[in-house]
This record gives C-alpha cells, sequence and structure tokens, in this order.
C-alpha cells in the first residue's frame, strides 16, 4: 500500500457504504462537493470497471487557511474518500491521510491545527460508512 493511502474494509454493500458516507460527512456540516463515478465514466467510453466512486468534499475554514499558507495544496484539497468494490465483492473506503499529503508537498502538518481535525473526521466518516464500531478498535 502507498504511504499515507488509508482502506477500510467495509461490513456493508457498496452503495449503503457509499450512502453512509455522504450522509456522515453532511451530518458533521461538511459540504459535499460532488462525486464522480469512474465506473459510469468507463462505461461511457466503452470499457468496464468494478463500482468506483470518488465523493469529494470539505470546509472552506479548514482548507482555505492551508491554501492561503500554501496554495498548491489547492490541488489536493478539497478532500476526498474513494469507495470501490473488489473483484472479489469486498467493499472498500480509501483516503489519503491528510498529514501526509502535506508532507507530501514540504508543509509541517502540525504546523496547521485544521489537519489533526481532517484526519479525525476522515477516519470517523469512514469507520461509520463502513459499519465498523469505533469502541471495538
Amino acid at each position: 500500500m502507498s504511504e499515507g493511502l488509508v482502506v477500510v474494509v467495509s461490513s456493508r454493500p457498496f452503495e449503503d457504504t457509499l450512502n453512509a458516507l455522504v450522509a456522515s460527512v453532511k451530518h458533521r456540516q461538511v459540504e459535499v462537493f460532488g462525486m464522480v463515478d469512474h465506473a459510469a465514466n468507463a462505461q461511457g467510453a466503452g470499457l468496464t470497471l468494478g463500482r468506483t466512486t470518488v465523493v469529494t468534499f470539505g470546509g472552506a475554514k479548514a482548507g482555505t487557511p492551508l491554501m492561503q499558507a500554501h496554495q498548491t495544496l489547492g490541488l489536493d484539497l478539497p478532500l476526498r474518500a474513494l469507495v470501490y468494490e473488489t473483484a472479489e465483492g469486498q467493499v472498500r473506503i480509501a483516503y489519503r491521510e491528510p498529514r501526509d499529503i502535506l508532507a507530501g508537498q514540504g508543509v509541517a502538518p502540525h504546523a496547521f491545527l485544521s489537519v489533526d481535525g481532517m484526519s479525525a473526521m476522515l477516519a470517523a466518516v469512514s469507520a461509520e460508512a463502513a459499519g465498523i464500531d469505533p469502541h471495538r478498535r
């Protein structure tokens, strides 16, 4: 697995996981900017791809200060999570750890208080969407 890539195995079917992820993000008053259905795009090009959807989300109060200090972070913001189903039928949620996103651009993650909150939020919404009891870790 790539450094900074977090993968969570879901106990739910694909659609339920995707819907739960979106609901969990919205429940935190975090804006969902959009979804990219890679499988539908592949089908439109005459290709096949298993169910693979990216959800983009974030908030200006957390992300803007990062981009004010390092505008190139706009390449990696807003945050995103990928919900996908493997060939074996296992549903997973993947996301890049925000601390590693910053470190990858040479930015000290501890310089921004919002990064810890982003990391915690991504972990929480992924666990909720996957149907994982956060007290059972």
